[in-house]
């Protein structure tokens, strides 16, 4: 497998930058339970950016140590399904079915002992990212 590319990694320094921002702003703007929402769904974010970060790490040995994506995977997996149950915004449901579509098709390269393309992960994520990121 072809090493992965800086600015996937990039993306997600940028995005993990971007939450941390967004995480320290968002309690000096206002105490009202929108902007609890929005930092709760900030700091969620945030997990799932840190697991796909190291599902970047995890992927370029993929084949060869298949556990440490599948590890990986369920992070995000975790993740996602707490972000999931907490919004009832339809562009994050979006984001997270996309990162959860390539979370499967993820899996479903590893079952057959192929490099996994997590390219739909990395872009799903960056759509949280965006979503979750006030401003």
């Amino acid at each position: 497998m072809a090493p992965r590319t800086l600015p996937q990694r990039r993306r997600a320094t940028t995005a993990v930058a971007a939450l941390a921002a967004a995480t320290l702003a968002i309690p000096l703007l206002s105490a009202c339970g929108a902007v609890q929402k929005a930092m709760d769904c900030a700091n969620t974010a945030s997990s799932v950016v840190d697991a796909v970060d190291k599902l970047q790490q995890a992927a370029d040995t993929a084949v060869s140590e298949p556990q440490k994506t599948q590890q990986a995977l369920d992070d995000i997996d975790k993740n996602l399904r707490k972000l999931s149950k907490e919004t009832s915004d339809p562009d994050l449901s979006k984001a997270i079915d996309k990162t959860n579509d390539g979370i499967k098709a993820a899996r479903k390269d590893l079952d057959n002992n192929k490099a996994p393309d997590i390219q739909p992960i990395v872009d799903g994520t960056g759509q949280m990212t965006k979503i979750c990121t006030p401003g």
